[in-house]
């Protein structure tokens, strides 16, 4: 009874809150998904995505018990032991997965299954959370950098065997946990260069149109700067990578990856690339988006939603709903939760007194931003359609349970911050 007061007095119940008002929310939405209104259905029906998530939020509220009954210690002291479960799991899923909507990612029996990559996440979180929080710890020591980047390209590799791109994108959130904790930049550099050049390589058909725009860009440096021997070959030698990265990324595109993937990246600079196929998801969503206007057309009217127009309505493309029936004012709450959310997890990882605790928060805080930035962006034709859910608000039971403990081993953690050894 103690123990249950302590936790009761401690807890971060705004953060609490916030993750109610979004799974409630969530909740109504994946009904307003699925309704049909000539089929006199109720939000509880088991045979509708409603009902089943209705099972899977009482399912996170045992979590929840379990989480905050463990001892704080535990999820330090067991980080590697968890990371390697779940490991183990992802061996098992091309091995005996089923196959759920192209991907075989899923480990289960009959209707009922799990996906080990979403729970991958904050296994993840607790092992580079244990890394970084070891005594003595240097984020600027290549060795630490190596071991780091191995832990996330492990669930990586293994997810893409899964044909998941999109959550094994989710991973390389980790970077921005490592930049925070003492990582240079001029990895984030690279990386948004890296970016550029791939967006550029789609919108060029001829490559040799970029080579000599690299190579006019290297001689106008050369130019007009000092001309030593050091510098000409330092720009040369980069003019060089850079041509060489754009071969690489122009032979990936069209002989590596799969012809849907190739197909959305190219939907993606051109939105009037295949209107009718790759681009009929995106199309629809913003139509029902834009639909919506100010204030929405309301709760089970949207027109879009009602008559299938948008695959994948309850999970990926859970935001058109909200967009149509609730407008740009429902849109805008939906997004200032999110925002809210992420600055509390933000403001609860940097108040933590120990290392281990403070990583884990700003690893939460980077897989929901993520997420939440994804998601959304792709269903107004901002990013690639290769999805991933809007937290708390998608259909799915496996995204809903690892969220919820993502949340709130940060939760208890914070609630017992006051015993944790300091180690920052």
């Amino acid at each position: 009874m103690r123990r249950e007061e302590a936790i009761s007095n401690k807890m971060d119940w705004v953060t609490v809150l916030i993750y109610m008002v979004m799974v409630l929310l969530g909740w109504f939405n994946i009904f307003a998904a699925v309704y049909d209104e000539t089929a006199n259905q109720s939000i509880f029906d088991l045979s509708l995505n409603s009902g089943r998530q209705l099972m899977f939020i009482a399912a996170s509220a045992i979590i929840i018990v379990a989480i905050l009954i463990v001892d704080m210690r535990f999820y330090e002291a067991a980080a590697f032991l968890i990371y390697g479960i779940v490991v183990f799991l992802l061996v098992l899923v091309p091995l005996i997965g089923k196959e759920v909507g192209g991907n075989k990612a899923w480990l289960g029996i009959g209707s009922f299954g799990v996906q080990p990559s979403e729970f991958a996440k904050f296994a993840t979180a607790l092992v580079v959370a244990k890394i970084i929080g070891t005594v003595g710890f240097r984020m600027d020591r290549l060795r630490n950098q190596v071991i780091l980047f191995g832990i996330i390209l492990v669930p990586i590799a293994l997810t893409l065997l899964q044909k998941d791109f999109g959550t094994a994108l989710v991973f390389t959130a980790f970077l921005l946990v490592f930049f925070r904790e003492g990582m240079s930049p001029f990895l984030l550099i690279i990386g948004m260069a890296m970016a550029v050049i791939a967006i550029l390589t789609l919108i060029v058909d001829n490559q040799w149109y970029l080579h000599g725009g690299i190579v006019v860009l290297a001689l106008v440096i050369v130019f007009f700067g000092k001309r030593t021997v050091k510098r000409i070959l330092t720009i040369g030698v980069g003019a060089i990578i850079i041509i060489g990265t754009i071969e690489s990324f122009d032979y990936v595109i069209n002989n590596v990856l799969p012809v849907r993937h190739k197909k959305r990246l190219e939907a993606l600079v051109n939105p009037d690339f295949d209107p009718m196929g790759i681009n009929w998801n995106v199309t629809q969503s913003k139509i029902a988006i834009g639909s919506g206007g100010f204030s929405g057309k309301g709760f089970l009217k949207g027109t879009q939603t009602k008559f299938d127009f948008v695959p994948e309505q309850s999970t990926d493309f859970i935001f058109c709903t909200i967009g149509e029936e609730h407008g740009w004012l429902g849109s805008l709450v939906v997004v200032g939760l999110f925002i809210t959310l992420l600055l509390r997890i933000v403001f609860l990882a940097e108040r933590q007194k120990n290392r281990f605790a403070r990583v884990y928060g700003y690893s939460v805080a980077s897989i929901f931003f993520f997420h939440f930035a994804v998601n959304i962006g792709m269903t107004v034709g901002l990013f690639p359609v290769i999805g991933i859910p809007l937290p708390f608000f998608s259909y799915g039971g496996s995204a809903l349970w690892s969220f919820t403990i993502l949340l709130f081993i940060l939760l208890k953690l914070d609630a017992h911050r006051s015993q944790m050894l300091g180690r920052l």
